[in-house]
């Protein structure tokens, strides 16, 4: 009999530390990819920034050696958010959705992953990329443009403008840069996302400074909106 209950004990752990790695383990990159939208999926990633905190909710852009996540206002309090820092390991549970082409993680929750190791994304250039199929596979990594030329966007009262508040014109300081680049012969629509660039940031000042005309490089992070509208985080003058 104690014979039994032992390998009973024994069975009992077993199966329990395999539920445990089976949680831990979350799914791959390619896994999360192929599995159908509005389905619950469970990945371990890494932060690389966030927009700001609010109504215990934040919004975080992650990335891991084999892709990137977009977790769009995962539950988080005010304390957890600050300790988000770019390389931070977690664990993410929520559903896989998309809008209007991005496709993100919505009704999320997550855990940090104690003692993990950190990641730390270089920024990998996809100009040549722009304009062909293969540019969605980076969806929401971290990358870089070179040789862009900035070019004419049209203000809320029909004048050329490098830039816009809102992507209509209709806003003031403050609210989120629009501006638009042309590469290769192909005009493309870029974006400082007021909620993780603010208006006392580097880049956010360095875009109202743009004038038509000058060619500059960037870094961002690969969101999408209707096709590819990256979420700038800096911009210098090209060499």
């Amino acid at each position: 009999m104690k014979k039994l209950i032992a390998m009973l004990l024994v069975l009992t752990m077993v199966l329990s530390f395999a539920a445990c790695a089976k949680k831990d383990a979350g799914m791959s990159h390619a896994d999360y990819v192929a599995a159908d939208n509005e389905t619950e999926v469970v990945v371990e990633t890494y932060v690389q920034a966030h927009q700001s905190w609010w109504d215990n909710k934040v919004t975080v852009y992650c990335q891991s050696p084999d892709g990137a996540y977009f977790l769009y206002e995962l539950a988080c309090s005010e304390e957890d958010a600050a300790k988000l820092v770019p390389g931070t390991k977690i664990r993410v549970t929520g559903y896989k959705s998309e809008w209007s082409g991005e496709v993100e993680i919505t009704d999320g929750t997550f855990e940090f992953v104690e003692g993990g190791d950190t990641y730390v994304a270089e920024a990998l250039d996809v100009t040549d990329l722009l304009g062909t199929d293969e540019l969605i596979d980076h969806q929401n990594e971290f990358v870089s443009f070179t040789g862009l030329t900035v070019a004419p966007s049209t203000d809320a009262n029909g004048n050329e403008a490098a830039f816009l508040y809102n992507w209509d014109g209709s806003g003031e300081k403050g609210n989120d840069l629009y501006f638009n680049v042309t590469v290769n012969g192909q005009t493309y629509n870029f974006c400082v996302e007021s909620y993780l660039c603010g208006q006392d940031t580097e880049v956010y000042q360095a875009v109202e400074a743009l004038q038509i005309g000058d060619v500059i490089n960037a870094e961002g992070f690969l969101y999408w909106y209707e096709g590819v509208n990256p979420h700038i985080t800096s911009i210098s003058a090209a060499n």
